[in-house]
């Protein structure tokens, strides 16, 4: 299939402004990397306004069908060249100095949103690494170089806008999925509070008991070292979401003796408590709920309740705001390393409501977790239905 290089579709690059602090509000809206997202859309929320002059502005407004693209972030985990399609109002935003906007110069030969899902694509399947540059703390991409050296597969126009349909439309279809799991989720917050109100407000004056009182064990985990290969999977930090959830995508293993191993092994129905992190990070609570135990590392603390508390009734009340708030004050040290140790954890009081509630929560959010699961094996079909078009129109 001929390929045609991205230079030759697209103007000259055009690099953003980030001006000076908006004192008086009366600045621009500029978008910046922590607008993107992975899945190449723009999130508007939080964008900052800037006082940029007119003079730096010329030429530089986004108009709808520009490709925003990441030059400057990334991490080891993450290299840098996302890209985001955008379709917001034209000559309102600007971007800033960590960007590029990449523009097409023939729009009677390329749709845009063609060109976007080409490099959408490739970033996916680490074509940017190759372009690189690291600097202390930052990955830079070498944009000229990129840009001479991209190809992407011709097709006709009428072709072209054929393949962006199906992609908008898998796209479309995601986020429905999306929009559903997070209506049930929402939904399951609903139904905590309306059985068990605010706990800062108690009116149904259940019984307060600290986590000490509760808990059978409260364990720190293993400081030993993870590789790519040993006897036991290894559960990390990272491997807990900020709302609860497990998350194995990047899971690491470990050897130790059955000694050992017996002393860090968490099992179906343990807490996991991550004490180390950033502060906003700090304190997220996982309910381990799978049926192979694991070890866990030296960040996180395992705690075994008592028969008087429901697992899933812990988990949902110490992810709530107002206990995530508390913990944020317990917390001490840095911004980026604050910690809670056994002896605070242990001494966190949380409201105990008759078991028999908390059994009834519980059932609740395993019906909807059941649809959840549903919901989440469509998106998961939808996803690698577009992996496999992409790779189709793209590889």
């Amino acid at each position: 299939m001929e390929s045609i290089l991205l230079k030759d579709i697209i103007q000259k690059p055009i690099s953003g402004e980030w001006g000076l602090e908006d004192l008086y509000g009366m600045g621009i809206p500029v978008l910046r990397t922590a607008n993107f997202t992975n899945e190449g859309i723009i999130n508007f929320e939080n964008v900052v306004t800037r006082n940029i002059s007119p003079s730096k502005l010329k030429g530089k407004l986004l108009q709808k069908g520009d490709i925003l693209l990441e030059k400057s972030g990334g991490s080891d985990r993450q290299p840098v060249g996302r890209v985001v399609y955008f379709d917001g109002q034209a000559d309102k935003y600007g971007f800033n100095n960590f960007t590029s906007a990449l523009r097409i110069s023939d729009l009677t030969m390329w749709n845009p949103k063609y060109i976007f899902y080409a490099l959408y694509d490739n970033y996916h399947h680490g074509g940017t690494r190759k372009y690189e540059n690291k600097t202390t703390g930052l990955h830079n991409l070498k944009v000229d170089l990129f840009i001479r050296s991209f190809s992407v597969p011709y097709a006709t126009l009428i072709k072209q806008n054929e393949i962006v349909k199906k992609l908008d439309l898998l796209n479309h279809l995601e986020n429905v999925c999306e929009v559903q799991l997070q209506k049930l989720d929402e939904l399951i917050k609903s139904r905590f509070l309306e059985m068990f109100g605010e706990p800062w407000v108690n009116d149904k004056e259940f019984p307060c008991y600290s986590v000490g009182q509760v808990a059978e064990s409260v364990t720190y985990g293993t400081s030993a070292p993870a590789s790519d290969s040993g006897q036991y999977e290894y559960l990390r930090m990272n491997n807990l979401t900020d709302n609860g959830q497990l998350d194995l995508s990047d899971l690491k293993r470990i050897d130790m003796s059955d000694e050992q191993a017996e002393k860090y092994m968490v099992k179906k129905g343990d807490i996991l408590f991550n004490r180390t992190n950033s502060i906003d990070l700090v304190g997220k609570t996982a309910l381990f709920n799978l049926n192979n135990p694991m070890i866990i590392a030296g960040y996180l603390i395992r705690i075994r309740l008592s028969d008087k508390v429901n697992p899933v009734y812990f988990v949902a009340y110490m992810n709530m705001p107002y206990m995530k708030e508390k913990l944020r004050n317990i917390a001490k040290g840095a911004v980026n390393q604050a910690n809670i140790n056994s002896k605070e954890l242990k001494s966190i009081q949380i409201l105990i409501p008759p078991l028999s509630l908390q059994n009834e929560y519980c059932n609740f959010v395993l019906s909807i977790d059941k649809s959840k699961m549903a919901v989440q094996k469509s998106l998961d079909e939808l996803e690698t239905l577009k992996k496999s078009l992409m790779q189709t129109y793209f590889g």
